[in-house]
């Protein structure tokens, strides 16, 4: 072992005391009573959200240890993987012990926190100390750079032939049938074409998670993130098109009636049906308890849907709505929320809703543009009477909580995907781009950012594989989950607009495909959950697991 995978070690678990330094001051004030208090939670957001950050860093440090050691195992761990490590956990480290940042303006301090005296024991731990002085120095970031720009890359075998073979597959696909092609699409606004789609189902991309005796892969998680990486790598909205297929698989793959299994999931899984989610509604945004749009039982027992959604992503092509709506209007909040499977008529460009009692008028979007977004209206739309999720009402918001985990891990690969695709970019223009007679990659400046963004993007990466890891072994996962998408997302924003800046004005052209980028990662800090959101629900789950832990130590 490395002296530095030994300072690693030694460093998390300083890190790892720290976390638990700032659990506890953060409890003292939204939790006097050991249960957090809503109001509290509400009132002191820059406390709690700087917590969550603090807790998924730390997080991501254990995963890029863990990806390390196994670097290492495999005879794997060279000069690339070891200045991986040195840059990311200096950079960490500093982050938690001087200043964290949750935006560009809002960056979280260890006063503000209420544990200033234990972030300066943290910094002055000597493994922590070591990382900080000769983690991330000009000269270790200036060596990754020169790798990097030698066409070296830190490991991304997963242990696993299968697993590896899914990544060389899908980057070979994406290479040939997207990458080509996506800036063009972008530009046009068009949708991904129909025999895109067709390759991605001979790929089993629609079904990767759907069990093999429905006609899916019958795979976990962890292949979904790869899958949804690759393909992101060369345009988000391949990526994306999994997602609808993996909300709808997993909703009824795990509610759905053997009848309603038997019918949607094989056509998933072929992409002969496409679904799309349709939960969101104008005034709800993350609120879904307030959801309004009600369905009712007609005579012949089938339901007619009356409201209205909004940013419905492939709304016009879908075939298939895993709708939310309100089917008992005397039960306020969540209790009253069921879950249809809405059939509708595949829309085109000429008639885009045929079906009665459906409108759609599309919004028009900076990027994400493959599938297109739609605000709906319904107006006695018709659903079967068996398109109620599972035959059980009251059910829907519970039944979608638990496809959330999936879907934010699937968001976070995504990121990761539009990361690498900005450092390649990046990289392609620096290598290509003489200035002063020199390749860009030579300044210091640009060298540091492709070694930041590399790096970044292998702990957001590992992060998003072991929250995948652990939905596969069927644990809870909801807080790594959110803790994987809240790095990844802020990984996909840095490294595109550090892309930018490496093309110069360049960047800014339409012509460009780094544009594309940019503006296709700044959609991931908002979708799938609002890192406001994220930070709120990881810092609320901690703390609420401590308290229960406190309870179950007293009672023991």
């Amino acid at each position: 072992m490395s002296d530095w995978m030994m300072a690693a070690r030694d460093a998390l678990g300083a890190a790892r005391d720290y976390g638990d330094s700032v659990r506890q001051a953060v409890a003292a004030v939204v939790a006097p009573q050991g249960t957090p208090d809503a109001g509290l939670l509400t009132r002191e957001q820059h406390r709690v959200h700087g917590y969550a950050w603090v807790a998924a860093s730390i997080a991501a440090m254990e995963a890029t240890a863990d990806w390390a050691a196994r670097a290492v195992r495999a005879g794997r761990f060279g000069a690339a993987e070891e200045l991986t490590l040195r840059i990311g956990f200096g950079e960490t480290l500093a982050q938690i012990a001087y200043g964290m940042p949750m935006s560009a303006h809002e960056v979280v301090r260890p006063w503000s926190l209420g544990t200033a005296a234990e972030a300066q024991a943290l910094a002055a731990h000597p493994a922590a100390a070591r990382f900080l002085a000769e983690g991330s120095t000009a000269e270790s970031r200036a060596a990754l750079a020169a790798l990097l720009a030698d066409g070296v890359r830190p490991c991304e075998a997963l242990g696993d032939e299968a697993l590896d073979l899914i990544r060389d597959q899908m980057r070979a696909f994406t290479a040939a049938a997207i990458t080509p092609h996506a800036h063009g699409w972008h530009l046009a606004d068009a949708l991904i074409p129909d025999s895109v789609i067709a390759e991605m189902a001979q790929l089993g991309v629609f079904g990767v998670c759907i069990p093999e005796n429905h006609g899916g892969l019958g795979l976990g998680k962890l292949a979904m993130a790869v899958v949804s990486e690759e393909l992101s790598r060369g345009w988000i909205c391949a990526g994306s098109l999994g997602t609808r297929s993996e909300i709808a698989g997993e909703l009824i793959a795990e509610n759905g009636t053997p009848e309603q299994k038997a019918k949607w999931l094989p056509r998933i899984a072929d992409g002969s049906c496409l679904p799309t989610a349709v939960f969101t509604e104008p005034d709800t945004g993350s609120d879904l308890a307030a959801v309004r749009t009600r369905a009712e039982r007609a005579a012949d027992r089938s339901w007619r849907v009356m409201g209205a959604k909004t940013w419905i992503t492939h709304a016009a092509r879908a075939d298939l709505m895993t709708m939310l709506v309100r089917t008992d209007a005397g039960t306020p909040g969540y209790g009253g929320l069921s879950m249809l499977l809405a059939e509708k008529t595949r829309g085109s460009d000429a008639v885009p809703f045929p079906d009665a009692g459906i409108e759609g008028s599309e919004i028009e979007v900076l990027g994400y543009r493959g599938m297109k977004e739609y605000a709906l209206g319904l107006d006695g739309f018709a659903v079967a009477a068996e398109g109620l999720l599972g035959e059980r009402e009251g059910q829907g918001f519970k039944q979608l909580m638990r496809t959330f985990e999936g879907a934010r891990i699937q968001t976070a690969a995504r990121a990761v995907g539009v990361a690498w695709n900005a450092f390649d970019l990046a990289l392609d223009y620096a290598l290509g781009r003489k200035q002063f007679g020199q390749a860009l990659t030579v300044f210091p400046r640009v060298a540091d950012k492709l070694a930041l963004m590399a790096v970044d993007t292998v702990m957001a990466r590992e992060l998003t594989y072991a929250a995948a890891r652990a939905k596969d072994s069927g644990a809870r996962c909801d807080i790594e989950a959110g803790m994987a998408k809240l790095l990844g997302a802020r990984a996909a924003w840095a490294a595109a607009d550090n892309a930018v800046q490496i093309h110069g004005g360049n960047g800014y052209a339409l012509e460009y495909p780094i544009s594309r980028v940019l503006c296709d990662a700044r959609i991931l800090n908002i979708f799938e959950g609002a890192a406001e959101i994220q930070a709120q629900v990881i810092a609320r789950g901690l703390l609420a697991g401590q308290a229960q832990s406190s309870k179950d130590t007293a009672a023991a």
